[in-house]
C-alpha cells in the first residue's frame, strides 16, 4: 500500500496518536513515521519499539493530568480511541457515556496545552430526516462535538467502513464469507453505503494535519461508489476465491444478526452489537460534506479487498508490556440528564447532602474542617467511606475527589470520584474510577455494586425533579 505523501516541511508538525496500536494508529505511523514527529499513545508501556523515530509515551486517557502530560508541545492530535473493551474486572457504564467521558478528558487537555487542532475519525450519520441515531452512532457524534467543545480546533474525518488489513469492520466481512458457504442475511445488508480503502483514508488524515482550511469541518469520505453490505461479502467472496450462496431473508430479528454476526465473524459482541445497531441505516457520502482538499484516485471496494489481503505488505508493531493492574478494580460510570443548567460544583455539594437525607435511618455525612467529606453508617464511628476534596484539579464544571479511607475500601492511594459537566453543560458525569472494595468480590458484586447503581439512579431522578 503506497501513499503519495505531501512535502516534508523543514520544522515538522509534532503529531499525537491516541489509540496509537490500534488499526489505524498502527498504518498511520508506518507510512507518516518520517513526516510528523510522531507521539504516539499507548495504555500500556512500549517494550520494544520497531521505529526509533517514534516516541511511545503510557497514558491513562481517564486521567485528566496523565492525558495533560502527554500532549505537551504537541501541534495536532489525531484521536481514534473508542472505549469497545473493559479496562478494569467491573464497568459499570454503556459505552457511550464512557467514550463521551473519555473524550471530554481529551478536549480539556488539549485546550490546558493550546493544541492546535484535533482530528477525529467517526462515522458516516444517516441522511434521512427524522431518523433516531443507533447508539453506536450517537455515541459518534456526541465525540465529535465534546472534542471540538474548546479552543482546539476539530477536524471530524466520517467514514463507513474502512477495508484494510487489521480491521475490524472488514474482518468480521471476510470471516463470514470464509466460515459460511451459504450466506442467510438479514434485511439489512440491503442498507446502502460507501467504504473506503485504508490507503485513501490515511492520504485524507494526512491531508487534513495542519490543514486550517478544514478547522472546524466536518468531512465525510468513502469511495464513490455505492453498495450494500450484500454486495460487499458477495464481492469479498470473489476475492477470496470463494463460492458462497448469498441470499437476504426477512426473518432475522437485531439479536439474532448480532449472535450471527459475532459467531461467524469472530468478533467480541461488545463490537459487534453497537455495529450491527448501525447498519439498518443508509450511511452515504454528502455531497455539501464530501472531501474536496485534493484530488483522490480512490480504490474500488474490490482492490481495497485485495490490498486488504496482500500478505507482502510488512507492518512493524511495538510490543508491550503487560498492565500492571491492580486487582478486583471497578469503574463505574453514569450519565444524568442537567435539564436545570447546574453546575458539576452545586452536583457534587448536593450529592453530599442528599446520601445521608436519603438514607436518613441508615448513613450520617459530614464534612470535616480538613475538607474531607466522611460518611458514617449511624451506629457506627468507623467511616465507611472518606472522600477527599483536589481544589487544584476542580472547577465549576468538574469536581474531583479522592478516595481517601473508609472501611469499604480496601485500597486507599488508588480511587477517585468526579462530576462533571459535558456538552456544554447538557449532561452531568458522575464518575467512580480504580476503587478497589474492601468486601470479597462476589460479595461485592451482588451488594454494594448493585446498591451503588441504584443509588446513583435515584440521585438521577432527584435532580431531575428538583428546580432549584
Amino acid at each position: 500500500m503506497k501513499l503519495t505523501n505531501q512535502p516534508i516541511s523543514v520544522s515538522k508538525p509534532t503529531v499525537a496518536l491516541a489509540g496509537a496500536g490500534g488499526y489505524v494508529g498502527r498504518w498511520f505511523i508506518h507510512h507518516f513515521r518520517h513526516k510528523y514527529n510522531i507521539i504516539a499513545l499507548s495504555r500500556r508501556k512500549v517494550k520494544d519499539n520497531p521505529y526509533p523515530e517514534v516516541t511511545w509515551k503510557q497514558v491513562e486517557l481517564y486521567s485528566i493530568s496523565s492525558t495533560v502530560e502527554v500532549l505537551k508541545g504537541v501541534d495536532v492530535a489525531i484521536y481514534l480511541v473508542h472505549s469497545m473493551n473493559a479496562s478494569t474486572r467491573l464497568n459499570q457504564g454503556s459505552f457511550e457515556d464512557t467514550d463521551l467521558l473519555l473524550a471530554d478528558n481529551f478536549s480539556r487537555a488539549a485546550h490546558l496545552n493550546k493544541v492546535k487542532q484535533i482530528i477525529y475519525l467517526g462515522g458516516l450519520l444517516p441522511k434521512e430526516t427524522g431518523e433516531s441515531l443507533s447508539r453506536h452512532l450517537r455515541s459518534r457524534l456526541e465525540v465529535e462535538q465534546s472534542l471540538g467543545s474548546r479552543s482546539a480546533k476539530l477536524t471530524a474525518i466520517r467514514a463507513s467502513i474502512i477495508v484494510g488489513p487489521g480491521g475490524s469492520s472488514f474482518d468480521m466481512i471476510k470471516n463470514l464469507v470464509t466460515n459460511l458457504p451459504v450466506l442467510m442475511c438479514p434485511q439489512w445488508t440491503e442498507s446502502l453505503t460507501q467504504p473506503i480503502s485504508l490507503r485513501d483514508t490515511l492520504d485524507i488524515i494526512d491531508t487534513c494535519v495542519g490543514n486550517e482550511n478544514v478547522f472546524g469541518k466536518a468531512i465525510e469520505i468513502g469511495n464513490p461508489e455505492v453498495i450494500s453490505y450484500r454486495k460487499m461479502l458477495e464481492l469479498t467472496a470473489v476475492q477470496l476465491g470463494k463460492k458462497r450462496l448469498v441470499f437476504s431473508v426477512p426473518v432475522f430479528s437485531l439479536g439474532l444478526s448480532k449472535l450471527w454476526v459475532g459467531f461467524f465473524g469472530e468478533s467480541p459482541p461488545q463490537l459487534v452489537s453497537p455495529l450491527v445497531e448501525s447498519l439498518k441505516h443508509t450511511l452515504t457520502v454528502s455531497e455539501e460534506l464530501k472531501f474536496k482538499e485534493k484530488h483522490i484516485d480512490y480504490l474500488t471496494y474490490e482492490e481495497s479487498v485485495r490490498a486488504a489481503l496482500d500478505s507482502t505488505v510488512e507492518l512493524k508493531t511495538p510490543s508491550f508490556y503487560p498492565l500492571d493492574k491492580v486487582k478486583n478494580t471497578v469503574r463505574s460510570i453514569q450519565r444524568m440528564s442537567n435539564t436545570h443548567g447546574h453546575s458539576a460544583t452545586w452536583v457534587a455539594q448536593r450529592y453530599n447532602i442528599w446520601l445521608p437525607t436519603f438514607f436518613k435511618f441508615w448513613i450520617n455525612g459530614e464534612m470535616l474542617e480538613s475538607g474531607e467529606i466522611v460518611f458514617y453508617l449511624l451506629w457506627t464511628k468507623k467511616p465507611m467511606l472518606q472522600l477527599t476534596m483536589i481544589p487544584d484539579r476542580s472547577e465549576e464544571s468538574r469536581q474531583l475527589f479522592y478516595i481517601s479511607g473508609g472501611w469499604l475500601v480496601k485500597r486507599f492511594d488508588h480511587g477517585w470520584l468526579e462530576f462533571r459537566g459535558v456538552l456544554d453543560n447538557k449532561y452531568i458525569i458522575s464518575a467512580i474510577h480504580e476503587f478497589v472494595p474492601r468486601l470479597p468480590w462476589l460479595i461485592y458484586v451482588n451488594t454494594q455494586a448493585k446498591i451503588h447503581l441504584w443509588v446513583m439512579n435515584r440521585f438521577k431522578k432527584y435532580l431531575k425533579n428538583r428546580v432549584n
